[in-house]
């Protein structure tokens, strides 16, 4: 039967939509409704997510009432919770999967939910409901959106709200203080993200198996030096392993290079992202010189050697010391730790995820889409929040990266490396 009723919501909306308790700060942070103003498209997108938060908690708050608080001891209750399952109901005129708790009786009969009755009726559920959620939305006007669809449904109205909060809050803090202590690592990336007017130092761990994991993220009014080390002193705070081998892949910030020196190290290894390095050089160009420098410094970070690469780059910076100095220093800067990967001799479609810190940039497209037309950003953490919401949203989408089957020759290289260096100084 779950199988059909999958089929069923792909048809529908091109994807299976399941959403359950846990899942309320993924789709959507609680402070859009005091903010979000205009975006008609964005809007019913949101008012959907909202509307299924609420069903969701509401049968959760129906099974509360019957067994009690979940994973909690009660010799008096006259019922238990007994797992939950993806059960279709009916929302914005067609069927989506929810995940529904389940209660069983003490004699071990199933106790069915109200909430879910009324949900899964598709005649009771006024043709009102998505409209009213919209507008309630729209108008910044969150509770009474809340009360709109619990009233579409004939639902009496319950103050849930509280329940929004304490699990958006709830999954902040779960990100903040993730336990890293378990993590077995071979790459980090670290970015600097500017964010409504806030700087937000993000980084983001690559196993040896290829898969992706939030690490943390530091809030400040600029990438200084000391927000960079607040970042990875929390880091290690909360267990990353520091004598492991990485490779971090960074942006072009000084400060964030600095700072990773100081806390694993002078001899650590890192690759300076060449998106960022082409950038700056582009940035100190007249744009008539732009394309064809540009096009320089990409074919040389496409060459196979290391050797060839960096006499293709040292031939474009003296080219530049002609045409304009500032740009020939900025390609300068740092030019060898562009070709780390080279050096280490990662090729294929390992050595062009490892080049740049898109990864990174990928986690804020959506929230940047969402939040591009808010008008008003609060005090306090409301901006960290909403990068919490947009980096959880995206790390359950994460896929391994390109090339990571030639994780171990990378692996391989930071042992021999270090190995290197200790016969160096031996």
């Amino acid at each position: 039967m779950e199988k059909k009723y999958r089929k069923m919501t792909r048809k529908a909306s091109g994807k299976v939509r399941e959403i359950g308790e846990g899942d309320v700060v993924l789709e959507l942070p609680l402070s859009v409704a005091e903010v979000m103003e205009g975006i008609p498209v964005m809007v019913k997108e949101l008012s959907e997510a909202v509307g299924l938060m609420v069903i969701s908690a509401l049968m959760t708050s129906e099974c509360e009432g019957l067994a009690g608080k979940k994973n909690t001891k009660n010799p008096k209750r006259d019922a238990n919770w007994w797992g939950s399952e993806l059960s279709p109901i009916y929302y914005n005129r067609q069927k989506v999967l929810i995940e529904r708790p389940r209660i069983r009786s003490k004699d071990n009969k199933e106790i069915p939910l109200n909430t879910y009755k009324a949900f899964r009726d598709a005649k009771g559920m006024r043709s009102s409901v998505m409209k009213q959620m919209v507008l309630g939305i729209s108008t910044r006007n969150y509770e009474e959106a809340v009360e709109n669809l619990i009233k579409g449904y004939g639902i009496k109205k319950s103050s849930i709200s509280r329940h929004f909060v304490k699990a958006t809050s709830g999954q902040m803090e779960a990100i903040i203080e993730r336990d890293l202590s378990g993590l077995s690592l071979c790459g980090i990336f670290i970015d600097g993200i500017d964010f409504k007017g806030q700087m937000l130092v993000v980084a983001l761990g690559l196993g040896i198996d290829g898969n992706k994991q939030v690490l943390g993220l530091w809030q400040g009014a600029t990438e200084n030096g000391e927000v960079c080390k607040m970042l990875l002193e929390d880091m290690v705070r909360r267990g990353l392993d520091t004598s492991r081998n990485y490779i971090f892949i960074l942006d072009g910030s000084k400060a964030l290079r600095s700072s990773v020196a100081r806390v694993f190290g002078e001899d650590v290894t890192v690759q300076r992202c060449q998106m960022h390095k082409r950038r700056n050089v582009k940035g100190h160009l007249p744009p008539k010189h732009q394309s064809a420098i540009d096009t320089r410094i990409k074919a040389a970070y496409n060459m196979a050697s290391y050797e060839e690469a960096k006499e293709s780059l040292e031939l474009t910076v003296k080219y530049l010391d002609k045409i304009n100095p500032s740009a020939a220093n900025s390609l300068r800067e740092g030019l060898e730790e562009t070709l780390t990967i080279h050096k280490l001799g990662i090729a294929g479609l390992l050595r062009k995820t490892l080049s740049t810190t898109n990864p990174i940039e990928s986690c804020f497209s959506v929230t940047r889409t969402v939040t591009k037309r808010v008008k008003r950003w609060r005090e306090g953490d409301m901006r960290q929040r909403w990068a919490v919401a947009a980096l959880l949203r995206a790390e359950k989408k994460f896929n391994r990266i390109n090339g990571y089957k030639d994780i171990p020759k990378l692996i391989a290289a930071l042992q021999q490396k270090t190995l290197d260096k200790k016969d160096a100084a031996a």
